[in-house]
């Protein structure tokens, strides 16, 4: 199973879009998604490499919630928490 990272626009360098999200940064393309008009600053969902959707800042944040839940339960699922 592959999962969309939610992370922000911080560069455009061209259909390469430089991402950040929770201090990693990732070059992420464009290509798949040109029509929408994706700018610095906007929220994206990253999967393989690729932009793959334009997301609000809440929706971005909304998933990182979901994220961090099965992070937790993952976690102690494993004796880790």
């Amino acid at each position: 199973m592959c999962l969309a990272v939610p992370m922000q626009v911080m560069r455009i360098d061209g259909v390469l879009a430089l991402c950040e999200a929770r201090g990693v940064s990732r070059s992420a393309s464009l290509m798949l998604i040109q029509h929408e008009g994706i700018g610095v600053g906007d929220h994206v969902l990253i999967q393989s490499g690729h932009v793959t959707a334009k997301v609000s800042a809440l929706e971005a944040a909304e998933t990182w919630a979901l994220y961090d839940e099965i992070f937790t339960a993952e976690a102690a699922r494993a004796g880790m928490v």
